[in-house]
C-alpha cells in the first residue's frame, strides 16, 4: 500500500484506539515482576479495577485475549460435563458456545436472529422447567460486538432468582466494560469477562474475570482439570500483588495509565459520553435511510453501531472504498450477516470530532458506492451534538 497522509481512522468495534498516554506509559522498561516495585503497581491496579467492575470482589488478570478469559470462567467454575444454557445474541456467543462444547461441556443454546438480545422471560422458563436443577451456569453475552445488540443483565438476574434457580450467572462485558453501566456485585453476576482492548484503550493482551463470593466456592469444590486459568493460584500470589507466572509487565503500565484518565475523567461521564456519540451515530443512519441490525431501541449498543445495507449490495465493497479512499477502518459483518453489515465502533478514547470524521467517511463513501441512501446523516449528528452541548 501507498503511504497516506493523515492519521489512520481506526472505527472497528476493538481493539480501539490507543491514547498517547496510554502508549507513552507502555514505552517504559520492564522491570522485575518479582521485585516491590511491579509488586505495587499491581497492587493499586487489582484494587482500582473493583471500581470498573463495580464490586467488592476479586478480579482476576490473565496474559490472555478475552477468548482465554471465556475459558477460565468456565473451567474454574464447571466440571466435566457439565450443563450450560447459552443465546444465540450474534457471532461472539456462538463462539464462547463452541468453546464450550470443545472443552467437554453440555450446552443448551437457544437460538436467536441476532437482533434482539436475551430475554430474561425465556431464561425463566427453561430454568423453571429445569426441575432436576440440571443447568450448572447461564452464559450471557452483554454487548454482542457482531450485532450492537445489548442485553439486560439485571433483568436476566431477576428472572434467574424468580425461577429459584441455583445455575451460575456468567457475562461476557468484552465491548462494554469501562463504556456502558455495568454493575458486577447489584447485578448478582458470579463470573464476569472482560478485556483490555476496548473500552480500557490497552492493545489486545490482558483478560479479566471478576468473581463472586459463589464462583469462588464453586472454583475449590468443581472437577475440572486446570493449570494456567486456575484462580486459586492466582488469588493466592495476587494478595502480595503478584502471579503465579510471569504478567504482561509493560501492559501494566498502560492499564494503570487508562484507569488513572478513566476517573480523571469520571466513570459516569465516561458511560454518558459513550451514550451520546452513541446516539448521534445511530441519528446519522437513520438519516441515511438505512436500518440499524438491532431491532429494539432499549437494546442499542453504546459502544458499536451495526447497519445494514440493502438487498444486492456488499458492506464488505463499502469497507473496501472507505478504506482505499479515506484511510478509514471500519468493523465488517461477522458469521450470518457478513457481507449485509458494517460496524461502526464509537468507544473507549473517542470524542465528537472523531465521530463526525468517521460519519463523514462512512457518507462519502456510501455516495462512491453507489448505495442507495440519503445525505444529511453529517449534518443531524452535528446538530444533535451541538444540541446536547453542555454550553
Amino acid at each position: 500500500m501507498t503511504f497516506k497522509s493523515g492519521k489512520h481512522f481506526l472505527q472497528i468495534p476493538g481493539p480501539s484506539n490507543v491514547p498517547d498516554r496510554v502508549l507513552r506509559a507502555i514505552d517504559h522498561p520492564t522491570i522485575d515482576h518479582r521485585g516491590p516495585d511491579f509488586g505495587a503497581l499491581a497492587t493499586t491496579i487489582l484494587a482500582d479495577l473493583k471500581h470498573v467492575f463495580k464490586t467488592n470482589h476479586p478480579v482476576v488478570i490473565f496474559p490472555a485475549s478475552g477468548t482465554g478469559a471465556w475459558e477460565a470462567a468456565l473451567v474454574n467454575t464447571l466440571s466435566l460435563n457439565d450443563k450450560i444454557l447459552m443465546f444465540e445474541t450474534g457471532q461472539f456467543a456462538s463462539l464462547w458456545r463452541d468453546i464450550a462444547k470443545t472443552i467437554g461441556f453440555q450446552v443448551d443454546f437457544v437460538s436467536g436472529d441476532w437482533r434482539h438480545g436475551v430475554s430474561a422471560d425465556k431464561v425463566e422458563q427453561i430454568l423453571k422447567e429445569d426441575k432436576e436443577k440440571k443447568i450448572k451456569a447461564v452464559c450471557v453475552v452483554h454487548n454482542e460486538t457482531s450485532t450492537g445488540v445489548t442485553s439486560n443483565i439485571k433483568t436476566i438476574r431477576k428472572s434467574m432468582d424468580s425461577a429459584q434457580h441455583p445455575a451460575l450467572l456468567l457475562v461476557d462485558t468484552i465491548s462494554s466494560l469501562a463504556s456502558i453501566e455495568y454493575c458486577h456485585d447489584d447485578w448478582g453476576v458470579d463470573v464476569t469477562v472482560g478485556g483490555s482492548q476496548k473500552g480500557l484503550m490497552l492493545p489486545p493482551g490482558l483478560s479479566f474475570n471478576a468473581l463472586s463470593e459463589k464462583s469462588i466456592a464453586a472454583s475449590k469444590k468443581n472437577k475440572f482439570n486446570r493449570s494456567y486459568w486456575d484462580w486459586q493460584t492466582m488469588l493466592r500470589d495476587n494478595r502480595s500483588g503478584f502471579f503465579p507466572y510471569t504478567p504482561a509487565t509493560n501492559l501494566f503500565y498502560g492499564l494503570r495509565e487508562a484507569l488513572d484518565m478513566l476517573f480523571e475523567e469520571g466513570l459516569e461521564n465516561v458511560f454518558a459520553r459513550h451514550a451520546k456519540l452513541a446516539k448521534a451515530t445511530r441519528l446519522a443512519a437513520q438519516s441515511w435511510g438505512l436500518e440499524i441490525l438491532c431491532k429494539n431501541e432499549s437494546e442499542y449498543s453504546n459502544t458499536l453501531t451495526a447497519i445494514m445495507v440493502p438487498d444486492n449490495f456488499d458492506a464488505d465493497e463499502l469497507r473496501k472504498i472507505i478504506l482505499e479512499e479515506y484511510n478509514m477502518s471500519l468493523g465488517t459483518g461477522l458469521g450470518k450477516v457478513k457481507g449485509k453489515v458494517f460496524r461502526i465502533g464509537h468507544l473507549g478514547d473517542f470524542n465528537e470530532l472523531a465521530l463526525i470524521g468517521t460519519l463523514a467517511g462512512v457518507e462519502m463513501g456510501l455516495t462512491l458506492a453507489k448505495i442507495p441512501h440519503q445525505s444529511g446523516g453529517v449534518t443531524r449528528a452535528m446538530s444533535f451534538l451541538t444540541e446536547a452541548s453542555p454550553l
